[in-house]
């Protein structure tokens, strides 16, 4: 079996030092078909989401979370847009991210919810789990679906699994997994840095 980290390192070459978890997340298409995630590890990597800050401390993330294999795994999936389909069936878990503007509307409930799963990213990468993001997905199907409240609204849909083979991957999907990790420069992003 040949993984990604095999042929090429997939760590951030940063211009400052970050910390080891951070440089090296990324966000692999090609997971192992038959790992599964032990249930103690993905309830700390959802702790995790839990104690992530939110305006006023007012937790507006909640979690659709769909292990392999079951109903609910496969409504998130057949949720996912055409292209998301082809590698994220292969994905341990999927997990739909969820804004609910039930008890407070503030303006900042999306980027809280970024935050928690920011944080349950991170967690993952620590305990060797890799995390995929994804925004192409139906929003309606998946409220359907789940019987979601029009105070409830999918925000994004996250992949997470152990790394698996690249053999498999057809060769856009390849080409995207090896593809050298790029970001902007820092004076890019800075409006002001007075």
């Amino acid at each position: 079996m040949t993984l990604i980290t095999d042929t090429i390192s997939r760590a951030a070459i940063t211009d400052s030092p970050l910390l080891a978890t951070l440089a090296e997340r990324w966000s692999p298409r090609a997971y192992d078909a038959d790992a599964v995630i032990a249930d103690d590890t993905l309830t700390t990597i959802l702790e995790a989401a839990r104690w992530a800050p939110s305006a006023s401390n007012s937790q507006p993330a909640r979690y659709i979370v769909a292990r392999r294999g079951t109903e609910s795994f496969t409504k998130i999936h057949d949720a996912l847009i055409g292209f998301n389909q082809t590698w994220a069936d292969s994905a341990s878990v999927l997990i739909a991210n969820v804004v609910d503007t039930t008890e407070n509307t503030n303006p900042w409930s999306v980027y809280d919810v970024g935050q928690a799963v920011a944080h349950l990213s991170i967690q993952a990468q620590h305990d060797g789990i890799h995390t995929h993001q994804m925004g192409g997905f139906d929003a309606a199907a998946l409220a359907q679906a789940f019987g979601l409240t029009e105070t409830q609204t999918v925000i994004s849909v996250i992949a997470l699994g152990v790394l698996g083979n690249i053999d498999g991957l057809s060769p856009e999907l390849l080409a995207r997994e090896s593809a050298p990790r790029t970001r902007k420069t820092l004076d890019e992003l800075l409006l002001v840095n007075d």
